[in-house]
Parts: C-alpha cells; sequence; structure tokens
C-alpha cells in the first residue's frame, strides 16, 4: 500500500471517530474536520498497540516523551491540534532525538559547528555565533554556546532569544532550560506551528495531508535533511493516533 493511501486511511478512521457524516469522510483533514474536532472537545492520544507495532518495545523514557510531547499538544489546542501537525511533529521529535523522545543536548555539542564554538579576535575578545548570517556575541555577555538542545535541537542564540521571548523564558541566560521536557514540547510545537525555525510552519507545508506535503515539511526544521525517512515516520504515527473523549 503507498504512503498515500496510509495516510487516506488513516484520516478517514480519524474522521470516522468524530462522527462525521459520510460525505465529510474523505480522507483529507481539512477545515470541515479540524472545526468538527474543536466543537466536539475531544484530544488526540496513542494507540499503544499499533505504535509498538511499528516502533517496537519502549523503554520507560520513550513513553514519558511520548507523553510529554502528546500532553503538551493536546494543552496547546488550536491547530496543535491537527492530526497531521501532530503526526509530523511526533516524526520530527522522534528523529531529532534518535528515537530517544528524551529532551537531549547534540551530540558533540556541535563542536563541529559554526553555534558549538568560540573564537578569538586579534583583540583577544572571545566570542560566539549568534545566527547562520554570521551575527556575533560577546561570551562576557552570553558565556554559553547554543548548540542543539531539546526536541527540536533548537541552536543559535538568535534562536533562544526568539523561543524565550515567546514563551516566557530567558533561555539566552539559561539555556538548559530547553532540556526541561515541558518547555521542550513547548519549543518544538510552536516553533513548528509558527515556523519560528527556518520562517516555514506547518500550515505553510501541509493543506489536506499528503505524503508529499510529509516530505516537504521537513523543511520546517532543517532543509531536505532525511526528508523522506521523516515523512515516513510522520505516516506511521498518523495511524497511531486515536481521537477520545478529553
Amino acid at each position: 500500500m503507498s504512503y498515500d493511501s496510509r495516510i487516506d486511511n488513516a484520516v478517514r478512521r480519524l474522521q470516522a471517530q468524530l462522527g462525521l457524516a459520510p460525505k465529510h469522510i474523505d480522507g483529507a483533514w481539512g477545515g470541515t474536520s479540524q472545526k468538527a474536532l474543536h466543537a466536539s472537545g475531544k484530544k488526540l492520544d496513542y494507540n499503544w498497540g499499533v505504535l509498538r507495532d511499528h516502533f517496537g518495545r519502549f523503554t520507560q523514557a520513550q513513553v514519558d516523551g511520548f507523553n510529554t510531547l502528546l500532553e503538551a499538544i493536546n494543552k496547546r489546542g488550536s491547530d496543535a491540534l491537527n492530526p497531521l501537525y501532530a503526526a509530523y511533529t511526533l516524526a520530527t521529535t522522534w528523529h531529532e532525538t534518535a528515537a530517544k523522545m528524551e529532551a537531549i543536548s547534540e551530540y558533540g555539542k556541535g563542536s563541529t559547528r559554526k553555534y558549538g564554538k568560540w573564537y578569538k579576535n586579534s583583540k583577544g575578545v572571545v566570542y560566539g555565533r549568534a545566527n547562520h548570517r554570521g551575527n556575533v556575541y560577546l561570551k562576557s555577555q552570553y558565556p554559553f554556546l547554543y548548540y542543539g538542545r531539546g526536541y527540536p535541537q533548537l541552536t543559535w542564540l538568535d534562536n533562544y532569544k526568539k523561543m524565550g521571548k515567546l514563551l516566557g523564558l530567558d533561555l539566552a541566560n539559561n539555556p538548559e532550560l530547553a532540556l526541561v521536557p515541558a518547555n521542550s514540547a513547548a519549543i518544538m510545537i510552536e516553533g513548528m506551528l509558527l515556523g519560528s525555525f527556518t520562517g516555514l510552519s506547518l500550515s505553510k507545508c501541509m493543506r489536506y495531508g499528503s505524503y508529499g506535503e510529509f516530505v516537504y515539511s521537513r523543511r520546517i526544521i532543517n532543509g531536505t535533511d532525511r526528508d523522506s525517512l521523516v515523512a515516513r515516520y510522520a505516516v506511521q504515527f498518523l495511524e497511531c493516533l486515536t481521537i477520545v473523549d478529553a
């Protein structure tokens, strides 16, 4: 069965769980489905049997990560409850954490990346890179390196500042806060919904749900890197989601 057919079947199942009229059980998660979900007051949950069939047995840490992320999605509500968005958010987290589902630090702490190194100018002043455009910050101002942390592997000082302002967290002065699971989940969800990471958001990449849209959505986080792999994960996670009473 093709990935598009699997998405179609999963969406039809979710639409049926909402009790939509037969004419609206069409395999395309659009405005009608989303409005019905909001009006129902229901929430998303996992079918753990299907989840284990797809990904195998889990450690308690992985189970905790799955629960933390879905709890944050349900708490955030609104567009975060879109099953297509939720599935892609889960797929991204699974990939970015190397399947650990834990808010981890980047392997090597970015030592081979510009954001993971200190530099020194001719006057001996130590500085770091604030963004990919080459802007800098002084170590005397911010004595931290802003390598990847948390579910989305948040990088660069400018992004720590942006997400911190959005969430009311001083991530620039306390970057380890990005490793707190609840904070990390909020960073992932808000960043993908608002397009805070690369300028692309879930709503710009995904309209009704197709494998091609899942592939394209990788640009929200990291260009085309492993885009097909993450898209396949998203299909699997969509098949694991159910709609239940809150």
